[in-house]
């Protein structure tokens, strides 16, 4: 899987998980300026640790390293499944496409970690 690899940008979790941030980044615009450096910020932060750890652990040697960052980036996308919730329950924007987007991106980084594992 990874051999066809040349950058993490040919990775389709990668790529996922990096439209997943910009529309964090889209939709939380509308958030109330007082959320600027609360559900903001840390919603912003959790996103872009998703993409981040993808891109750090692709670039790791041994399977051990890279599993670490995969695995950091599956708690960093359950934090955002978090303040999606939030988000919703707070009422300040309609979180369901984000959470499809969060799913796929959970399941391919799952799939990616499980072929590395073999």
């Amino acid at each position: 899987m990874e051999s066809a690899a040349k950058s993490f940008r040919d990775l389709i979790v990668w790529q996922k998980a990096h439209a997943f941030v910009l529309e964090v980044y889209r939709v939380s615009e509308a958030f109330p300026a007082t959320e600027r450096y609360g559900i903001t910020s840390q919603f912003r932060r959790a996103a872009v640790s998703v993409a981040a750890n993808i891109v750090e652990g692709f670039r790791k040697c041994g399977p051990a390293d890279k599993l670490r960052y995969f695995n950091i980036a599956q708690g960093s996308a359950d934090e955002c499944l978090y303040y999606l919730v939030l988000v919703h329950d707070l009422k300040f924007t309609d979180t369901v496409p984000l959470q499809h987007n969060l799913e796929e991106v959970s399941r391919l980084l799952q799939a990616y970690m499980n072929a590395i594992e073999k």
